[in-house]
């Protein structure tokens, strides 16, 4: 049986990707940084202009497989959060340096005229997004992120009861953390990739990724409203 493909843009190392493939996509992944450790095929180049370039009637070469925007069931975006991380918000540098992307994936994704999702942290400007939370998924991570969709998602409720304060805290703080710190080198690689159900990724890819776990319930939401349209 065939399954169906998404197009995986500003894909990073895999961390959405490889949620969608659980959920039964093929993946494919476009980024314009090389990403060696990607685990599905993948092309380097600018997320926005390819997506144009297919919309335009173009194709793309993904490995032996040449693809046009008809040969997708659905797109995911991740552009860039940096703009609008916390941190960021706070004051340190607040967009310095840092694009906003999200306009223009939104109207590339809209103009393919396929199911798309776009992910980014909370305080980036989606439209009536979902929040998914690693507690949902009994991870030691909170991790949360915001889903912006054109077709209905529902996410499951944070549940943060359960994580209680066992992790060695940052060195400035004094008391115990409830969840893993990700991307920081005094933790153990392994103890990060485990919080986050990632076991391919180097720490500053970790740093940049979201738990797999938040597109496979997205991705299994898509298949099934997929299946509802007429051929």
């Amino acid at each position: 049986m065939t399954k169906p493909r998404i197009l995986d843009l500003f894909c990073c190392a895999g961390g959405a990707g490889t949620g969608y493939a659980r959920a039964g996509f093929d993946v494919y992944g476009v980024d314009i940084a090389p990403q060696p450790n990607y685990p599905f095929p993948f092309y380097q180049g600018d997320a926005i202009g390819l997506l144009a370039m297919l919309v335009a009637g173009g194709a793309v070469r993904f490995g032996d497989e040449l693809l046009s925007l008809a040969d997708f069931a659905a797109a995911h975006a991740s552009p860039p959060c940096q703009r609008f991380t916390a941190y960021r918000r706070r004051g340190a540098g607040v967009g310095s340096g840092y694009l906003n992307l999200i306009p223009e994936a939104r109207e590339g994704l809209i103009a393919s005229g396929l199911p798309y999702v776009i992910e980014n942290v909370p305080g980036a400007p989606l439209e009536d997004p979902v929040m998914y939370c690693g507690s949902s998924f009994h991870l030691d991570v909170r991790r949360h992120r915001n889903f912006e969709s054109n077709v209905t998602l529902v996410a499951p409720p944070c549940d943060h009861s359960w994580q209680t304060p066992r992790f060695p805290p940052a060195t400035n703080r004094a008391n115990l953390r409830s969840t893993v710190e990700v991307g920081v080198w005094r933790i153990p690689l392994d103890t990060q990739r485990k919080a986050m159900g990632i076991d391919w990724m180097e720490l500053r890819e970790l740093s940049e990724a979201i738990p797999p776990a938040y597109t496979e319930h997205i991705g299994r939401q898509l298949i099934q409203q997929l299946a509802t349209v007429p051929a």
